[in-house]
């Protein structure tokens, strides 16, 4: 699914961290050794992908990297717009642009479909960060791959990790795939302003734990995004995203089954595959959750809660 090359994509909530710049497209700069958080000895790449993870559903990464006490700092220092960004060909060919082109397709939806379920709608806000970060949920290194911070109401992402995404955790590396990750990280901003993310125990763990489950949901939301994505319009009225293919959603559950417990812990890790750990859900669950929120394209089908199993 690409975007329409006409659509206007530009954005008043979407903004680039003070410092850095994000190359256009393909697999970003990299990080070497001195890009990533020393978490030292030979776990430290295991840890580094439980963070990316963690960080996928929401959760505020220093809990695990013990770079905060989870006291609410202030937001983001914006470094300015991103001027470069202004219409879908700029997202069909650069990451950075496709971030922010995403954002204002799934405002554009939710503005609509959040009231439609009584909830109060409230945009969130994108910033893009190539290295490090300072959040309402405290400091952040671009270590920790994408997150959403309830505490200020931000999507973060550096996107250079659309390129691990695929090259060490399995991605096919479509376009649709990076989009599935920022619509996954504006369906925890639903879960925030529709208090669900009050309501749950996220240190339960586990197959059926609440933590699982939210994920869960973020994965349906972003499904449900896809499902009406195309029908999203820029201010001009215009289409912003041309019509899916089957290719376009092979390549989002494609990165869906790539950040799964499972498949992170056994063939990502090489380690023991331990269900009573999961935080997020296997690759399968991930998968079908997105599904069902594609093919049944209701908020109400996104109810992760209720089942006894998910």
């Amino acid at each position: 699914m690409t975007f329409n090359p006409n659509a206007e994509i530009r954005s008043g909530n979407v903004s680039r961290a003070g410092g850095g710049g994000l190359l256009p497209g393909g697999p970003g700069r990299g990080r070497g050794p001195g890009g990533k958080l020393a978490l030292g000895g030979g776990g430290g790449c295991l840890l580094l992908v439980i963070v990316l993870v963690y960080a996928l559903a929401g959760g505020n990464p220093l809990e695990l990297l013990g770079g905060g006490d989870g006291t609410v700092q202030e937001g983001p220092v914006a470094g300015g717009a991103l001027e470069e960004c202004r219409t879908g060909a700029d997202a069909n060919i650069r990451d950075d642009c496709l971030v922010q082109a995403t954002i204002e397709s799934a405002d554009a939806y939710w503005a609509q479909a959040a009231p439609a379920e009584g909830i109060r709608f409230e945009e969130p806000q994108g910033v893009l960060f190539p290295q490090q970060v300072q959040t309402g949920c405290g400091a952040a290194s671009s270590a920790v791959g994408p997150f959403y911070c309830p505490a200020d109401r931000t999507i973060y992402i550096d996107a250079d990790f659309f390129g691990e995404l695929s090259a060490q955790y399995g991605a096919d590396g479509g376009q649709l795939s990076k989009m599935y990750v920022v619509a996954h990280e504006y369906g925890h901003h639903i879960q925030n302003i529709d208090g669900t993310m009050r309501r749950i125990d996220p240190r339960q763990t586990g197959p059926r734990s609440d933590g699982v489950r939210l994920e869960l949901q973020a994965d349906c939301y972003a499904g449900l995004w896809t499902r009406h994505a195309t029908s999203t319009v820029d201010d001009e009225g215009r289409a912003m995203l041309q019509p899916l293919t089957q290719e376009d959603l092979v390549s989002a559950l494609s990165a869906a089954g790539a950040v799964g417990d499972d498949h992170i812990q056994g063939e990502v890790a090489g380690g023991e595959v331990r269900p009573e750990t999961w935080t997020h859900g296997s690759s399968q669950q991930r998968q079908t959750w997105f599904l069902r929120g594609y093919e049944e394209g209701t908020y109400a089908a996104c109810d992760t809660f209720s089942p006894a199993d998910v």
